[in-house]
């Protein structure tokens, strides 16, 4: 019988981007695989009316998604509802390919569950996300399309970056998340400021009627990152995604001083600045909460604190992939316990 615990012994033997290619290849497989691609699907896809919910035209089947990250070029969709999730995310993708930082760039540490990545969006650009993309959209499970600018791309060219990118892919995706807040990326977290912020959804809106989210970092000042999400709002974007990975390496002892670090780490830190970010934007927009979320409970609370959504990645490292089955069994369980007969009910419980 199928035993992550004895996989995961094997996948830690392999350096962490190495393993990634490995469930990488392996999910590609299981995309063409339509016997096996079935019974996972029946083994961990949940169906049930209470986890359901209509948000900007589309059908969320569960509120658990992937993460962007793990499918950089597109090419792991079609096995997504194989586990479990409710929707996917793809990304983040640049306007041109590009290799990302030197290797090593990404370390697990087992101990603390959690990992730190200087990926520096490495991905084979927008023409090949386009070409995966065209292949199955519109798909049985929403698709998000995470986008960033090239490394190369000055800041003041950066604009025209997303714009290239909105233009090209926005055709193919049921949502699009603006990535400013990755660390890996020089200067990148240079454009989480308000001018820019307005600029871009205000360009962003002349070009699609698709939603166009926001995904901020973990590491501003809590006043600094609710008038930015609010900019952002008042400005066009359709929702809130927090939060990206953080660069408080104190998290952590002796990890590396570069990077940004998820996992179970990441839990408290990303869910405090969500809860404050909620305070102010709940009913106003559609929040997305991710950043170390393990378990049914922690989603849930998420939830109750006004995610419509959440997303995992690093956690599926360490649990496996029947992860997001797991957590949505759970949520059904709290649901029924406070006596709410759908999920919508549940979000934003604790600001109500």
């Amino acid at each position: 019988m199928f035993n992550y615990e004895n996989l995961k012994k094997i996948l830690f033997l392999f350096n962490p981007e190495r393993a990634h290619n490995i469930a990488e290849s392996s999910l590609k497989f299981l995309g063409k695989c339509r016997i096996l691609r079935n019974y996972y699907e029946k083994k961990n896809f949940i169906v049930n009316k209470a986890l359901e919910q209509e948000l900007f035209g589309r059908t969320f089947l569960n509120p658990v998604g992937l993460a962007a990250g793990f499918d950089k070029n597109a090419t792991m969709i079609k096995s997504m509802k194989s586990l479990g999730f409710g929707f996917t995310e793809i990304g983040t993708v640049t306007p041109m390919p590009q290799d990302g930082n030197p290797k090593p760039r990404m370390f697990r540490y087992p101990e603390q569950k959690s990992v730190q990545n200087a990926m520096g969006f490495n991905n084979l650009g927008a023409h090949q996300a386009l070409k995966n993309l065209k292949k199955l959209y519109p798909f049985y499970i929403p698709i998000g399309v995470n986008i960033g600018k090239n490394k190369t791309t000055p800041e003041e060219y950066a604009l025209n970056d997303y714009k290239v990118l909105i233009k090209k892919l926005e055709a193919y995706s049921d949502y699009i998340i603006i990535n400013i807040s990755s660390p890996n990326t020089p200067n990148l977290r240079d454009l989480q400021n308000e001018k820019f912020i307005k600029e871009l959804f205000t360009m962003a809106k002349e070009l699609t009627t698709k939603p166009i989210f926001l995904k901020i970092a973990p590491d501003m000042e809590v006043n600094q990152a609710i008038d930015l999400c609010k900019t952002a709002v008042e400005s066009g974007a359709a929702g809130i995604i927090a939060t990206n990975t953080t660069i408080d390496y104190s998290l952590i002892e002796n990890c590396k001083d570069f990077g940004g670090l998820s996992g179970a780490v990441l839990s408290e830190k990303s869910a405090l600045l969500f809860k404050e970010i909620a305070k102010e934007l709940y009913g106003k927009t559609i929040l997305i909460s991710v950043g170390g979320i393990f378990t049914g409970k922690q989603a849930y609370e998420r939830v109750k604190n006004g995610a419509s959504l959440v997303q995992l990645y690093s956690s599926l490292i360490f649990e496996g992939p029947s992860l997001a089955r797991k957590i949505n069994e759970e949520i059904l369980e709290l649901l029924k316990a406070d006596g709410y007969d759908n999920i919508s009910e549940a979000i934003g419980a604790n600001l109500r």
